[in-house]
């Protein structure tokens, strides 16, 4: 399958209301998010009479990774943001680099998940009996639950999840775990913690396996083609990300739209690298 003909130019849109409070309002540090492998700090920020909370994560308090260079996960973050504006799917929360209490970082607009019956959409994950998953499952893998059980560990076949997927296969999301999923108001999904993107191998780590091989849905094969565009040399998106990620990785990621586009199919697990994340939540 390949992109359709005559796609229309991908016009990405002016930074609005949210981006400007993150970018120039007033950060307020007002507690450390103590499960995180980061240092991850709970703010508000404010500008012009408007506030509202947020993520502050500062290079400083980032981690050494052996795979991944020193000091720009931050970086990663925001330009995984500017690929799901790309989109248009709204994937990813208004997300920014600037300068804060502890220097430069990202700062994410904080989404309080909606849980339980207000939650639209129903379980996006379950552990499910191995030989009856249920309509409506894509299966992911079995999972060992305890005095030598085992049970299925399944998604959602929802749409929404589909986009991400499609995504995390974009922007190579090395760690796409059940706790980056992010339910909102009005049916809306988040994903959040991008860090670990972007990279020029093949790293695509993820719950979302259960359409690996399938044809891509037509929104996403158009989706794909625009973004192509925009990626080339001269489009607006190659623009934005520049600063972000280096030229190879930026290389890395038209490559992988390119193949998303020659293939027309969800990506199979690589036998190089994990499949899937650990701990999966």
């Amino acid at each position: 399958m390949s992109a359709p003909e005559r796609i229309p130019a991908l016009s990405l849109p002016a930074d609005g209301p949210d981006e400007a409070l993150l970018a120039r309002g007033g950060l307020t540090v007002r507690g450390r998010i103590p499960q995180a492998s980061n240092a991850v700090l709970y703010c508000t920020v404010e500008l012009d009479g408007r506030e509202a909370a947020c993520v502050y994560k500062p290079v400083a308090g980032e981690r050494p990774l052996w795979d991944f260079p020193d000091g720009n996960l931050a970086r990663r973050e925001v330009a995984a943001y500017e690929v799901s504006r790309a989109t248009g799917w709204g994937l990813v929360p208004p997300t920014v680099l600037r300068d804060g209490p502890h220097g430069e970082g990202m700062c994410q607009l904080w989404i309080e998940p909606v849980t339980g019956e207000d939650a639209e959409g129903g379980e996006l994950l379950a552990l499910v009996d191995p030989e009856d998953p249920g309509p409506g499952w894509k299966e992911i893998g079995l999972a060992e639950v305890g005095e030598g059980r085992t049970a299925l560990l399944v998604h959602a076949d929802d749409p929404r999840l589909r986009r991400l997927a499609v995504l995390d296969a974009v922007i190579n999301n090395a760690d796409r775990k059940g706790g980056h999923l992010l339910p909102g108001a009005e049916g809306r999904l988040y994903a959040i913690d991008h860090g670990v993107t972007f990279h020029t191998e093949d790293k695509l780590r993820t719950l979302l396996w259960g359409w690996a091989g399938e044809p891509l849905p037509e929104e996403a094969v158009e989706v794909l083609g625009r973004l192509a565009g925009a990626l080339a040399e001269d489009g607006p998106l190659a623009a934005r990300l520049r600063p972000l990620i280096t030229a190879a990785e930026l290389d890395a990621t038209r490559a992988r739209v390119a193949a998303l586009l020659a293939t027309g199919t969800h990506p199979r697990p690589g036998d190089t690298w994990p499949a899937l994340p650990w701990p999966p939540v």
